[in-house]
């Protein structure tokens, strides 16, 4: 199961103004563009673009595991060519500049590949490399990856002591308190860590010429910088390192052995690792440090894993970060639901069965955290992850179930209930809902030397509680008086308390100027939209205020005709912001361009203001969606370049390629609700 590269998704073909269609002829192009999208087994599932690193880690892995004959890496390497920017480096983001880590680990994958260092293209990247500091200055993870070959010391990377693996869920060091992502980065790096291998590979590349300062000068230690707190964990890395130089580290076999247990359970049947591309990476390095062969059946789950992670074409090859079916399938059946395709549509109820499908049953490592573990029920990003559920993906799944008709209901509202019990046993204690798990709030975790990315944990966050409270929202308003949703409304009756809470974090969480930060979309409209939505279904009246306060920073960050906002975006009337607003908050709401997906989450929000709204709101939806129609591509698709997903603030962003789909399309349709609602107000008090 591999996911397709079509050729035409990635073609501009905007419509001239005077080819622009009517609202509803834009509404029925969209969804006739996306029904022709899904899959025969019902789901659908678009590209989830990142950056070139992915790539560059698949070429170093097959390299160290000795299988470099299996694979087209000529395709990498023309990937990795074309990727590249004209001032010699490579993006994280579209307009981005480039990234000294992904630079680095790009010129290492092409020199494994066989081109020479006088190459042209590499001859320009040495270039910003070392005008950018070189391998010092990099991130830890591209320090491994040279260490891993050899070409850097593993004096200069921070200890990971085996016998973390053993400490108990309670404890406060336990890896539970770090989010899934890092966790299962950790685990398997407990045992590389230790191990400190040096892997032959062909060529044999030395690197010495990425350091800046000549590799003989390069410091070798951790240097202590930063606050306090990072000069204390640095020296405690330096009592690791003494004691083990001395052989005195305590229980490491154990630790060892315990490490490798735990990342042998949590592979999937599938291969998987935790459905995400670095914890894939270091569970295959740890398991060739420990002697697997790479025809052990483990070992090859988990290479046949990474193709679904892998796009292929005729002439190029790049690997994605994650796969996102769930969260597509149910982003994209909640928007031709409300845009008028029938909720027993024969596309929408097969969706609808492979949803119910892959909802998970089993208790994951949440239910360290909760204790909870009879109480299962939610649902994950990708086909396989049976021990991360996550809420945002399980909040949507919820709402998009609801909104269709299958022809068994009773086991709907079922899947419906148990989901929302789980999710009601997932909220932190400060009130808000986080992605994976609850109460990671364990913040000296990020001042560790480890944590130069800072993304060591799973906080609450306002957009995924909005998602939650908006799912209750959505509940509560397309409820039916019927029998059969009985055990759906006794669900809904254990989050009351649950929603006083979660409307307390999310007022708390508003920044001054009106708007929300958003954790998993760029940025804070993003945040702020989901907020919006929220607030307007669970607490219309009691929270008035926090909602005229968003809708009003909305307009002011709009790219309106004739009042421009500050920044050099067109006045097209659209709204787009940059992922340099995780850098510097005195950007938000800024770009160099309009985006559809960005556009059409400014356009939710303010339409799910309604009451609060004042003329120039109003003004400023009708230009929003004006844009949104003069952009639409004649097939019924948007395009956009920018990058509107987040993976880690700062370090990774995301390019979902459906999210300039179904978010207009939700738009659209919500705005033409909008028209038929005061058509038929008007109509009413006229007669």
């Amino acid at each position: 199961m591999a996911l397709p590269y079509n050729q035409d998704f990635y073609n501009v073909d905007v419509q001239s103004e005077g080819d622009v269609c009517s609202l509803d002829e834009a509404i029925k192009r969209t969804q006739d563009f996306l029904l022709s999208q899904q899959y025969p087994e019902g789901y659908w599932w678009g590209e989830l673009e990142g950056n070139v690193t992915i790539a560059s880690h698949t070429i170093i892995l097959y390299k160290i595991l000795g299988i470099e004959k299996n694979y087209p890496l000529h395709k990498f390497e023309r990937y990795l060519r074309r990727m590249q920017c004209s001032h010699g480096g490579w993006e994280f983001f579209y307009g981005d500049g480039g990234y000294l880590s992904g630079a680095i680990e790009a010129y290492m994958a092409l020199r494994l590949l066989g081109v020479p260092q006088s190459d042209p293209a590499l001859q320009k990247a040495l270039k910003v490399i070392l005008d950018g500091g070189g391998v010092t200055k990099a991130r830890i993870f591209t320090k491994i990856c040279l260490a891993l070959l050899g070409c850097f010391d593993w004096r200069g990377l921070p200890s990971l002591p085996a016998w973390v693996s053993l400490c108990p869920a309670w404890f406060l060091s336990s890896m539970y308190e770090t989010a899934c992502w890092a966790r299962g980065c950790v685990v398997p790096l407990l045992v590389i860590f230790d191990k400190k291998p040096v892997f032959k590979v062909s060529p044999e590349v030395s690197f010495d010429e990425l350091y800046a300062e000549g590799r003989a000068h390069a410091r070798k230690t951790i240097p202590f910088s930063g606050d306090w707190t990072s000069k204390f964990f640095i020296a405690v890395d330096r009592i690791f390192k003494m004691m083990e130089r001395f052989g005195v580290v305590p229980f490491r076999q154990w630790g060892l052995r315990e490490a490798e247990k735990w990342m042998l359970q949590r592979q999937e049947a599938s291969g998987d690792f935790i459905g995400q591309y670095p914890p894939m990476f270091y569970s295959l390095v740890c398991m060739k440090t420990l002697g697997y062969e790479t025809t052990e059946p483990v070992v090859q789950r988990a290479l046949l894993s990474l193709k679904r992670f892998t796009i292929e074409t005729e002439k190029e090859c790049w690997v994605q970060a994650s796969i996102s079916p769930v969260w597509d399938t149910a982003l994209i059946v909640r928007a031709l639901a409300e845009s008028g395709i029938p909720p027993d549509h024969p596309a929408l109820q097969k969706a609808g069965q492979w949803l119910l499908q892959k909802q998970i049953l089993k208790p994951g490592d949440w239910a360290f955290k909760t204790g909870t573990g009879h109480l299962a029920g939610g649902w994950a990003f990708q086909f396989y992850n049976r021990w991360y559920p996550d809420l945002d993906d399980s909040a949507v799944v919820v709402m998009a179930l609801d909104s269709i008709k299958l022809p068994d209901e009773d086991v709907k509202n079922g899947a419906i209930a148990r989901c929302l019990k789980w999710i009601s046993t997932m909220q932190s204690r400060n009130g808000g809902w986080a992605a994976y798990d609850k109460n990671s709030d364990q913040h000296w975790i990020d001042s560790t030397p480890f944590s130069d990315l800072k993304a060591m944990l799973d906080s609450s966050t306002s957009d995924v509680s909005a998602r939650v409270l908006e799912m209750v929202g959505r509940l509560k308003h397309l409820r039916e008086p019927r029998q059969q949703r009985c055990a759906l409304s006794e669900s809904l009756s254990h989050l009351q308390e649950a929603i006083v809470h979660g409307l307390a974090y999310l007022r708390k969480d508003q920044e001054g100027e009106g708007c929300w930060w958003g954790r998993w979309g760029v940025n804070y409209i993003y945040g702020t939209c989901g907020a919006l939505v929220a607030l307007s279904l669970v607490a219309p009246t009691t929270h008035e205020e926090e909602i005229a306060r968003g809708a009003k920073w909305l307009v002011q960050v709009q790219n309106r005709v004739g009042k421009r906002k500050a920044g050099h975006a067109p006045e097209d009337g659209g709204w787009g912001e940059t992922c340099f607003t995780y850098n510097d908050p005195a950007l938000k709401g800024e770009s160099d361009g309009s985006t559809a997906s960005q556009t059409a989450w400014a356009l939710q929000g303010l339409l799910a203001a309604g009451d609060a709204l004042g003329k120039y709101e109003v003004e400023a939806i009708e230009q929003g969606v004006q844009y949104l129609l003069v952009t639409q591509r004649k097939d019924g698709s948007w395009h956009e370049a920018h990058f509107t997903g987040c993976g880690f603030p700062i370090h990774f962003y995301l390019k979902y390629h459906y999210y300039a789909q179904h978010f207009p399309l939700s738009a659209l349709a919500r705005y033409r609700t909008r028209l038929l609602q005061a058509s038929l107000n008007h109509n009413q008090q006229k007669y």
